[in-house]
């Protein structure tokens, strides 16, 4: 009887998703890819996972709070990623006629399906920074030709 170890078991489970993803793409037609690649860069760059996150902490917040909460974002990129997040549906924006105009923003319900992956993602992030920080130490290490 072979023992299989939980990451081999892990890796036997994601090389059996990744062939039901993959396994019947030809390479001639790569663009069958793209939708995948399409919706991976918005859902994964920094700022909308930020958006996204402080969203799903704050169920409603208008542009300049969530500029506040999502430090280091500028009012050109925000407004591009809040556009983009809404026209593919992780978000809805509500204008009221007032004056000034109030603008809110909150997930939807494909938004919150979104959220609780980053959730996951993220709790998996702080388990393993240290991890990181020490393999991205040793790799400056080796790759500098420091002895360890």
């Amino acid at each position: 009887m072979q023992i299989v170890t939980i990451t081999e078991n892990q890796k036997l489970k994601a090389a059996k998703k990744l062939k039901k993803m993959f396994g019947h793409v030809n390479l001639k037609d790569r663009d069958l890819i793209c939708p995948i690649r399409d919706v991976m860069a918005l859902a994964s760059d920094k700022w909308s996972i930020l958006i996204i996150l402080y969203l799903g902490y704050y169920p409603v917040l208008r542009f300049n709070q969530l500029k506040k909460k999502v430090y280091g974002i500028s009012n050109k990129v925000l407004s591009e990623r809040l556009k983009q997040l809404e026209g593919d549906g992780y978000l809805k924006r509500t204008m009221y006629p007032e004056v000034p105009i109030r603008v809110e923003y909150e997930l939807t319900d494909f938004g919150h399906s979104y959220l609780q992956k980053l959730i996951d993602l993220t709790e998996w992030a702080e388990q393993h920074k240290d991890a990181v920080i020490n393999n991205r130490h040793s790799y400056g290490a080796v790759e500098s030709g420091a002895n360890l």
